[in-house]
């Protein structure tokens, strides 16, 4: 069994064009995206272990915030964890699995958490 190191990004807010009702298609909605990665890792890390030997966790918050594109409309809040996933695979070869959960926050109720989880498999 390979070593995994998993890094993760909790709980951003984002805003961002998404949904299929009219009211919902004009105006960004409120996401809160959580990140998870498997990247590959070296067998052991010592107290001078570069930081090549893991990954910036701001790429991860990227990959959540600004990497989406401005302005585009996801029907679905699957296909924003699909650009997620595939942005992460792109920006970096060690990446194995990242999951995605998106909680819809503008259609809560009673603070519940609704929305979706994705995770995807290096192809």
């Amino acid at each position: 069994m390979d070593d995994t190191l998993q890094l993760h990004v909790l709980d951003l807010e984002v805003p961002v064009l998404t949904g299929i009702y009219s009211e919902e298609t004009h105006l960004p909605q409120p996401l809160r995206i959580s990140v998870r990665v498997d990247l590959e890792c070296p067998r052991r890390f010592a107290s001078d272990t570069p930081l090549s030997a893991s990954k910036n966790y701001m790429d991860l918050k990227h990959a959540a915030t600004s990497a989406l594109p401005e302005g585009q409309h996801f029907t679905l809040v699957e296909a924003v964890a699909d650009h997620i996933c595939e942005t992460l695979f792109v920006q970096d070869r060690r990446v194995k699995r990242v999951s995605v959960d998106i909680v819809k926050v503008a259609i809560a109720e009673a603070g519940e958490s609704i929305g979706i989880s994705l995770t995807r498999h290096r192809p």
